[in-house]
């Protein structure tokens, strides 16, 4: 008889569970205390620019329940939580006069979780641009990266004394790919030059970010989150082929190449060689010290000569299984891509996001039952172990979401949350998902071994 496959390693002792949320999604109060309005504000107020007319100005209001929504964590038993700080609301207007009502807020919410044994993990952009820098050129104009510099100096010099994990960004090409080129995301422009202007100022803002950071946090822990798919031809043509190509560089490349490289991918570089200065790619290229991965499944990509690009997303291949989310579900694709990031980059990585949405409702006994969640996770954990397996230096994983909250585009019609949220009452009600989740985090540390 064959001989059983061998058990995979188990995961490093110290190996980090969390969930992750932003600002814009949960905490609501978009008028509260001062806050000033950010370019998702406006987004939200175009005609059909989002599901249903939905917007971010209650979301889960997080900003007034966050100790319930802290003992939720510490109840399930993370021991971490990723989180945004919302610039515009410790920076009203992206520059000048700080917002002390803004800071005093994650002040408290930072303590409350170093209370509860949770480290706080901040993002220091999460898509919510102030307004006001947008009216002045947004990530399109150069000066950006320097604003961007400044509000993260604050942060540090504000939280630093207790916080020791830092992100610069969260998910790069995804704000500026659908922002500045394909009109699905704030600010709702299509535009290739500046597209590319984004790109590079971006890119110039996460090393002024490091660098401030790494000035004003001794000891700090610093990443970025990458938003990283394999992308694959919808079918096999030589202009779906070159759609792909592009798409990756654009998706994949655009941001982890030259920060952790030095370097553009070669489409790219050409395309941005007049906006590139002297000294800039070692701007770009400071060290950090992990790489932060969101994915979910792949891309499937086609040519679209009315795009601006000339690229679109095409459709999956039918026959796959979908575990019941409603779209194709490929953990290969999950394992796969945490090995590429350590043959390509040879840093360790952290999964900042993975989960999936659904319709999730209580049921007549107001349970919130969630199986095809809990069949997505459960392919998806094995495919992570598999890739540990192999050699990829994977520190922990975050799940997306904690609650369920506003999903940009698809506003509140799409819920990733382990807890579910009556959005008319802000009830919280943990998932069965929830249960799940506690279980195989209370099993790791146990040391009993889920995935055999």
């Amino acid at each position: 008889m064959p001989s059983a496959a061998p058990a995979p390693p188990p995961l490093r002792p110290d190996f980090v569970w969390g969930v992750s949320t932003s600002a814009y999604q949960i905490e609501g109060a978009a008028e509260a205390d001062g806050r000033g309005p950010s370019i998702w504000d406006r987004h939200c107020r175009i005609r059909d620019a989002v599901y249903n007319g939905d917007s971010g100005d209650v979301a889960c209001d997080h900003y007034h329940r966050w100790p319930e929504d802290v003992a939720l964590m510490k109840g399930l038993g993370v021991n971490a939580y990723r989180f945004s700080i919302a610039w515009p609301r410790v920076l009203p207007t992206g520059r000048g006069a700080v917002n002390e009502a803004g800071l005093d807020f994650y002040d408290r919410l930072i303590d409350r979780l170093l209370a509860a044994g949770i480290e706080p993990w901040v993002c220091l952009y999460h898509w919510d641009l102030p307004l006001a820098l947008h009216e002045l050129g947004g990530w399109s104009s150069r000066d950006c990266a320097g604003r961007y510099a400044d509000y993260a100096a604050l942060c540090a010099r504000r939280y630093g004394d207790r916080v020791t994990r830092w992100i610069t960004f969260n998910e790069f090409s995804v704000f500026t790919l659908f922002g500045y080129a394909i009109p699905w995301a704030a600010p709702r422009i299509t535009d290739r030059a500046q597209h590319l202007r984004a790109v590079h100022h971006v890119n110039l803002a996460h090393g002024a970010g490091v660098d401030a950071l790494r000035a004003l946090v001794p000891g700090a822990s610093i990443g970025a989150i990458h938003n990283r798919q394999v992308v694959i031809p919808e079918s096999d043509t030589p202009e779906n082929r070159a759609a792909a190509a592009l798409l990756d560089e654009h998706w994949n490349r655009a941001f982890p190449d030259p920060q952790l490289l030095g370097h553009y991918p070669p489409q790219l570089a050409a395309a941005l060689e007049p906006y590139v200065q002297g000294g800039d790619m070692a701007r770009i290229a400071r060290p950090v010290d992990w790489f932060g991965l969101n994915h979910y499944g792949p891309i499937f990509a086609k040519a679209d000569p009315a795009a601006t690009w000339g690229y679109g997303w095409g459709e999956a291949p039918p026959g796959g299984d979908d575990h019941g989310v409603g779209w194709a579900i490929f953990p290969d694709a999950f394992r796969d891509e945490l090995l590429e990031i350590q043959r390509r980059y040879r840093i360790p990585i952290v999964v900042t996001e993975n989960g999936c949405g659904g319709n999730d409702a209580p049921d007549a006994t107001g349970a919130v039952n969630d199986p095809h969640r809990i069949a997505y996770l459960t392919v998806y954990q094995k495919a992570l172990r598999e890739a540990v397996a192999r050699g990829a230096d994977v520190r922990g994983f975050f799940l997306w979401s904690l609650l369920d909250n506003f999903e940009w585009g698809s506003g509140y019609g799409n819920r990733f949350g382990l807890v579910h949220v009556d959005f008319a009452t802000q009830k919280r009600t943990p998932k069965a998902s929830f249960r799940w989740y506690a279980d195989l985090i209370a099993r790791e540390r146990a040391g009993v071994r889920p995935y055999p």
